[in-house]
């Protein structure tokens, strides 16, 4: 027994020398699941890169949604371009956006609305933190708020966008003052309207309060007024010297009544309120986006030289020299029009030899650069799916937000200094829950559209998908029509591919990205070839041979919510659609949405141009063709697609007796922002696909 004990005593002696020798076995990664409506909470957006002068930090905004205290909330974080932790710049429980470095890079500014700064009721102002410690201190007091602000090239002013205050503001600010306590809030008084564009979504009635631009001296806080008048003025750019500023103002005899917006600018020390300034552009569309080139002798802009095609128009990549004192506006330049591609937000690089820019094409969204001299074009992220903003630093790093089907958007960065340089990702925002979805990446498809026509789309298939199987196909439709379904991560694709769907998204005619003829061919003629292309991608699809053609959905936000409405009233293949923010009858919209101005120029006024306006509505009056159960849904204070379009295809469907249903989100717009909300959508969506294409029962 004693020989017994003494033996097993010395086994794990023995043992140790082989246990030492073996190396441990890995351990098994945890298996991947698929993606849940609940993790659009848990991923989080990032935007509005900002590189410091120096080129060693990035600022970025990251936005984070909490369904159960049912309200969102963004942050402005800071990363060290050589790698290291994120550091939080502000803190939780409020909001900031909008992070700029001043130029001497000691200064992190953000635009916050916090309590506890000089207002009890606190509208957004401009915060300022030391970097070197210390806590964000307020650094303007505007009563109104301010909407936006950049840094002059100096460092010792901003220049402040602000909107004009209501009398309400002005009462408060009197007795704020004085010390005084204001009466008793009486009713809330009529709104008075006289203007030819009364109402805007997310702002309501409109009144004649405008927008102006502002300098602000950090030093002393003083505040003067650099512009004024019966116009708004917006997209502000600090010339290099510091003595003017270029804006973007439709100063026209009625500026609700055309898309004009020239390129104006206005001396920083101002003793008029811009009853002095120099118009720079003459051109009847729209010009905007502002940036000066580091000499201060170019402006680069993007300008729409089609009014008359409104969105449908290819957005042109322009050059205009500096006005001098006394000279008439010179002739623009397109730099990029061959190309026949929307471009935006140019940036001069710091040697102004070539300037940067967004660029879509063919679904894709590039960040392009184009050589001054001779129009050069080059494309310096390559393999990049997706950018959706930049920044760059005068030494010339580039900042920028870039996507993929399986990345939602990360901060990555690219040294310009460096021919042939990669960009790296820089951030991992969403690493952590990433790392536990099976998402699923785009295939991009070509087919051919009943009329011969060429089409682009994007075919996302469920993680376990296997060729020998039939799924049901799942057609989503994008807003617009101007945009583009391109290679970068939608949680709606990826969700309705988690739940056992083919999901075919197709660019149809209407949509950006593929040049001007492409875009403007539904010009007043919606529903027709963009209905042809969508059916088509869903043919091909079925083609292909995994897609059941009796089991079908359809649906989109918008104009998907409106193209929905013109495919389930001229097919009858769907089994199940959700039209969201969508209509049918526009003879009801005029006067109440806010296209008074598009609708004049794409479909005429509809008492004069009858025959248009009646046959682009077509879903209503051909409402008993609809046999596909739809739901409809929407915002209560949509001002853009009012609910007042899909309550009408609710009241037409429900009186002949077909299968619908009407969703309205209380204080809602033309987005759903409320977490609650989004997830109760998200929800009634699967609930109504599986019910009415998949077949299941209890749903």
């Amino acid at each position: 027994m004693i020989r017994r004990l003494l033996l097993l005593s010395l086994l794990p002696a023995l043992a140790a020398p082989a246990f030492a020798q073996t190396a441990p076995a890995p351990a098994e990664p945890p298996a991947k699941r698929n993606l849940e409506i609940d993790d659009l909470f848990r991923i989080k957006a990032v935007g509005s890169p900002a590189v410091s002068p120096d080129g060693q930090w990035v600022a970025y905004t990251v936005r984070t949604s909490d369904v159960q205290e049912d309200k969102s909330e963004t942050q402005v974080w800071m990363v060290p371009v050589a790698g290291g932790e994120p550091l939080p710049m502000t803190a939780k429980g409020g909001s900031a956006s909008s992070p700029r470095f001043s130029p001497d890079g000691k200064y992190l500014s953000f635009l916050a609305a916090r309590k506890g700064g000089a207002s009890d009721e606190p509208e957004t102002q401009v915060w300022l933190l030391d970097r070197r410690g210390g806590e964000a201190q307020q650094l303007t007091e505007v009563p109104q708020g301010v909407s936006g602000y950049e840094w002059s090239p100096d460092g010792k002013r901003l220049v402040l966008t602000i909107l004009d205050p209501s009398p309400e503001e002005v009462e408060r600010q009197k007795h704020k003052e004085a010390g005084t306590k204001p009466a008793r809030s009486k009713a809330t008084p009529p709104h008075v309207i006289d203007r030819l564009q009364f109402k805007r979504d997310y702002q309501g009635y409109l009144d004649r309060r405008r927008t102006h631009l502002f300098t602000f001296e950090v030093a002393t806080k003083k505040l003067v007024q650099i512009t004024s008048g019966d116009f708004d003025d917006r997209d502000p750019a600090w010339s290099p010297d510091g003595r003017f500023v270029a804006f973007v103002s439709n100063r026209s005899a009625e500026p609700d009544a055309n898309e004009n917006a020239d390129l104006w600018v206005v001396a920083a020390d101002n003793p008029d309120k811009g009853q002095t300034l120099i118009q720079v552009t003459r051109n009847p569309g729209g010009d905007s986006q502002p940036a000066w080139s580091p000499d201060g002798k170019w402006i680069a802009y993007v300008a729409n030289p089609k009014p008359e095609l409104l969105w449908y128009a290819t957005r042109q990549l322009a050059l205009v020299a500096a006005p001098a004192a006394g000279a008439a506006p010179a002739a623009p330049r397109y730099l990029v029009e061959k190309l026949d591609r929307n471009a935006g937000s140019p940036q001069f690089a710091p040697d102004g030899k070539s300037i940067y820019f967004l660029l879509e094409d063919s679904g894709e969204d590039h960040l392009a650069r184009v050589q001054v001299a001779d129009g050069a074009l080059s494309r310096p992220i390559a393999g990049a799916r997706s950018v959706g903003d930049f920044a760059i630093s005068p030494k010339g790093l580039v900042a920028a937000l870039v996507s993929e089907p399986t990345l939602p958007s990360e901060v990555f960065v690219l040294d310009t200094t460096k021919p042939g340089a990669a960009a790296r990702q820089l951030t991992t925002v969403n690493k952590k829950v990433l790392d536990e979805l099976r998402l699923v990446d785009m295939e991009e498809v070509q087919f051919k559209s009943s009329d011969g026509t060429s089409i682009e789309g994007f075919i996302l298939k469920p993680p376990a998908f296997t060729p020998e199987l039939k799924y049901p196909g799942m057609l989503r439709i994008h807003g617009g029509p101007t945009s583009q379904y391109s290679k970068s991560f939608s949680f709606e694709a990826q969700l309705f591919a988690a739940q056992g769907y083919v999901v075919i998204m197709v660019n149809p005619r209407g949509s950006t990205g593929y040049g001007e003829a492409f875009c403007k061919a539904i010009f007043a003629d919606w529903g027709n070839k963009d209905v042809q292309d969508v059916l088509a991608g869903v043919d091909h699809a079925i083609a292909q041979g995994y897609v059941d053609p009796e089991r079908l959905g359809v649906g989109g936000w918008s104009y998907g919510g409106m193209l929905t409405n013109y495919v389930i009233s001229q097919t009858t293949r769907f089994k199940g659609a959700i039209s969201g923010a969508g209509g049918g009858l526009w003879t009801a919209h005029w006067g109440h949405d806010h296209y008074q101005l598009e609708y004049r120029v794409e479909l005429g006024l509809p008492w004069k141009n009858r025959e248009v306006w009646e046959r682009i509505s077509s879903p209503f009056y051909n409402v008993e063709k609809i046999t596909t159960p739809v739901m409809y849904m929407g915002g209560a204070l949509d001002w853009n697609v009012p609910i007042l379009g899909s309550e009408h295809m609710y009241q037409s469907l429900k009186a002949i007796g077909r299968t619908t249903q009407l969703v309205v989100y209380p204080g809602e717009f033309h987005g759903i922002r409320r977490p609650s909300y989004q997830k109760d959508r998200f929800e009634r969506w699967l609930a109504w696909y599986a019910k009415h294409v998949k077949g299941e029962k209890g749903n």
